[in-house]
């Protein structure tokens, strides 16, 4: 069967409405609804059409400065099914988020329409989990995710992955992703995560151990004969906002005076402005350890370390250490994780005074 797979227009709003009574019993569209998505929406709605005929149609959602689209329904004609219909339509939702700057494409299904479900299954889709009381009707849905954006691997070099094995050495973790990467070989383990995090460490967060300042990173990354550039938005310590015990303040001061006069002695290149331009410093070799805003990522208080692993026209590419605390659970889909350029600018900026700190690593001196 010849099919072709179009933007949906007005003048098929009769045929999207018969096809919808067909291929669903409840939770349908309307006329008004499918003009709506048309017209109003910010939405793509394709239709396969063959023999003169509308067999199909996916119907995709956007929501303003996010990387997720959401797939809201696609439906075969009865009647055509088994001619791949369902598998250009969603070839076609795929494709359109793409277009539209989103990373990922997520949809919900009843876990009885097995035909779908091997749909999804077949393509790749993740299964997030089963959702309660989901539909209208009061059914549950199971949740699918696909990465539907790609690590274009436009830098050739292989950044290998470290999943961090506490909750506050993400600092430590990216810093042996980035000397992994630079060295060609494996990050290490756990013996010297923790030990570069004692080397590095002088945050104490409300909660427990703490975290890795970006002075101590460089330090640790300069001290095994890398070249380092830091980049701060301010010299002061950070996080003292958080802390309200004065002892630990006092401490963290401490530990940062200490980092700083050792800085002194190094040729760690120091760029002091609010500025972070990635392009230069990847092309250049670099290796860039960003801190980003916690809750924007893992709806975590604490901020977090991510590794830059590349950048395209579309997206930032991160490796996260933290696969548990990360919005995306798994290892597999923490790394090369795309950003947009404006949701990156937007997570590169933590506490109340939007602060910007990274630690960007090249090859040993």
């Amino acid at each position: 069967m010849n099919l072709l797979m179009r933007p949906a227009t007005l003048d098929d709003l009769s045929a999207l409405a018969e096809l919808e009574g067909r291929c669903f019993e409840a939770t349908r569209l309307g006329r008004q609804q499918f003009r709506w998505m048309m017209v109003e929406a910010n939405a793509s709605l394709t239709v396969a059409e063959g023999d003169g005929r509308i067999l199909g149609y996916a119907l995709v959602l956007f929501r303003q400065d996010s990387t997720f689209a959401r797939l809201h329904s696609i439906a075969t004609d009865p009647r055509a099914r088994g001619n791949g219909i369902g598998q250009r339509l969603l070839e076609a939702a795929e494709a359109s988020a793409h277009e539209h700057q989103c990373a990922y494409l997520r949809l919900e299904v009843c876990p009885d329409h097995r035909p779908a479900v091997a749909l999804f299954e077949r393509n790749g889709y993740n299964n997030l989990g089963l959702l309660q009381d989901f539909f209208p009707d009061h059914r549950e849905a199971l949740r699918f995710e696909k990465r539907v954006a790609r690590h274009p691997q436009a830098l050739q070099r292989h950044v290998p992955y470290y999943h961090q094995t506490t909750e506050f050495t993400c600092g430590p973790a990216c810093l042996m992703m980035a000397m992994g990467a630079l060295d060609g070989g494996p990050p290490g383990n756990h013996q010297d995560e923790v030990r570069l995090w004692r080397e590095a460490s002088s945050v104490h967060m409300p909660g427990g151990h703490g975290g890795c300042s970006p002075h101590g990173l460089a330090l640790a990354a300069w001290r095994r004969g890398y070249r380092v550039r830091l980049h701060l938005s301010q010299q002061e310590p950070l996080f003292l906002e958080s802390v309200r015990n004065p002892g630990k303040r006092e401490i963290i001061r401490q530990a940062h005076e200490d980092f700083c006069n050792a800085l002194q002695d190094t040729d760690i290149e120091q760029h002091l402005g609010d500025d972070l331009d990635l392009a230069p410093l990847l092309e250049a070799g670099g290796q860039p350890l960003v801190l980003v805003d916690g809750h924007r990522r893992s709806r975590s208080r604490a901020p977090h370390w991510v590794l830059v692993t590349d950048y395209d026209r579309t997206f930032v590419y991160l490796h996260d250490p933290n696969a548990e605390r990360s919005l995306l659970r798994r290892p597999q889909d923490c790394q090369h994780v795309p950003v947009t350029h404006r949701e990156f600018e937007r997570i590169s900026r933590f506490g109340q005074g939007k602060q910007r700190a990274a630690v960007v690593l090249y090859t040993r001196s």
